[in-house]
């Protein structure tokens, strides 16, 4: 999670990080129960060198018929105090990991300061932002005028936030993931991959799910997560490796089902398919260097991109502030889409850097050459995209004066030639 080498080396730099996020300085709890544990320590292992000195004074002076008893209650009285130091050893370690694990990821120095997404800094914008003759629709009123989209039916079978696809929007979701996959692998070098939705905690905590997010994912009675994101499984089948350097940088994509509680999201986004409780997603990993891994953020990032733009959505690419940037990335970029229907750009897609945070959280690393010590490899994540939202943008763009709907050039392939989505 965090490098508490870094942490000793410069205490002030590491609440000031802390403090862009608007959090509170914590740098010399930490050292307080750092120091106490390595003094514990130190003096544990005095004991512990000393009582294997004793057990071979008692074992000559038994051989040798003399009186051991003195030692021997030396020796009861050491691992008593043994015992006492490796219980303050332990309750330290676990208060800093207990602190530790809530702290966020720190940021990059060129993310911009700020409190919220006022402060996010757009970088530029593709596209041009369509003229309408007449008043753009919102994505659910499309759908439910051509009777494709099915809110109602939804919810008699699941409740709020669900939504049922029929016919040609269905189809045309189906063909979104397809795109979307066979544009990463065959043209952005990412292996495809199946996934389970189904994780254990070590998964979840390893890539920073939890415990801070805890109430954002559904748990099954059994103890396992639905994944909020294809994040979790791709990233984490690293956990616990020792990589060859030779090998980064892994690049892995998934077309996964996603499944957020979205807690804390009453009365937002309530009507529609922009925040769902079920939705698809395409997900990029990538696992490579500490050296590459900037480059490798701008890579990822472009290959979202180049999704938007084949299906000739507008977009801009922000660059979020410190006040909005997630809890396990150093630097995040977000797509947001142009949606006619709301007269609003909209995030489609997010890109993070997380660095060495989640390697550290589930030790994975790499040796880079033979014979030298691991290091910890550097995790990114990004969305390729999310189905769903990606759906909404096709629609909303794609619209005609008679509720019609555009099929992209790049989709009709996958769309048996279809052209036109109508009643």
């Amino acid at each position: 999670m965090h490098d508490i080498r870094a942490l000793r080396a410069d205490p002030a730099a590491f609440d000031a990080d802390l403090a862009r996020r608007g959090l509170e300085p914590v740098a010399q709890k930490l050292l307080s129960w750092d120091e106490e544990r390595r003094q514990a320590q130190t003096v544990l292992q005095e004991k512990q060198a000393r009582r294997k000195a004793l057990a071979r004074e008692i074992g000559v002076l038994k051989r040798n018929g003399g009186d051991s008893a003195d030692l021997e209650a030396e020796g009861t009285n050491l691992r008593e105090a043994m015992e006492e130091l490796e219980r303050k050893v332990a309750d330290c370690e676990g208060q800093s990991a207990t602190l530790l694990a809530t702290l966020p990821n720190r940021l990059d120095a060129t993310v911009p300061d700020g409190p919220d997404e006022s402060a996010n800094v757009v970088q530029h914008v593709w596209g041009t932002v369509p003229d309408f003759a007449f008043t753009a629709r919102q994505h659910f009123e499309l759908g439910e005028a051509l009777g494709l989209m099915d809110f109602a039916t939804a919810g008699k079978l699941s409740g709020a936030r669900f939504v049922v696809l029929r016919g040609a929007l269905a189809r045309l979701a189906r063909a979104l993931g397809q795109f979307m996959l066979d544009l990463h692998v065959d043209e952005h070098g990412y292996t495809e991959t199946q996934v389970p939705v189904l994780v254990n905690d070590a998964a979840m905590y390893g890539t920073d799910k939890l415990p801070k997010f805890a109430d954002q994912s559904f748990r099954t009675e059994d103890g396992r997560w639905l994944i909020p994101t294809a994040e979790v499984p791709l990233t984490a089948s690293v956990s616990g490796d020792i990589l060859d350097g030779k090998t980064l940088p892994l690049r892995m994509t998934a077309l996964s089902q996603c499944f957020r509680s979205e807690a804390g999201s009453a009365g937002r986004d309530v009507r529609g398919m922009l925040r769902q409780h079920q939705f698809e997603k395409v997900e990029m990993v990538s696992v490579t260097t500490p050296e590459e891994s900037a480059a490798e953020h701008e890579r990822m990032t472009r290959c979202a991109e180049t999704v938007l733009e084949k299906l000739g959505i507008p977009y801009r690419r922000v660059l979020l502030c410190a006040g909005d940037t997630g809890f396990g990335a150093a630097k995040t970029f977000d797509l947001e889409a142009w949606l006619p229907g709301q007269g609003a750009w909209r995030e489609i897609s997010s890109c993070s850097n997380t660095r060495d945070f989640q390697a550290r959280r589930m030790n994975a690393r790499f040796r880079p050459q033979q014979g030298e010590a691991p290091v910890f490899v550097h995790t990114l994540n990004g969305s390729g995209l999310a189905v769903g939202r990606t759906l909404i943008a096709v629609m909303e763009n794609g619209q005609q004066e008679d509720g019609s709907i555009t099929v992209p050039d790049v989709l009709r392939p996958y769309m048996g030639g279809m052209a036109r989505i109508s009643a």
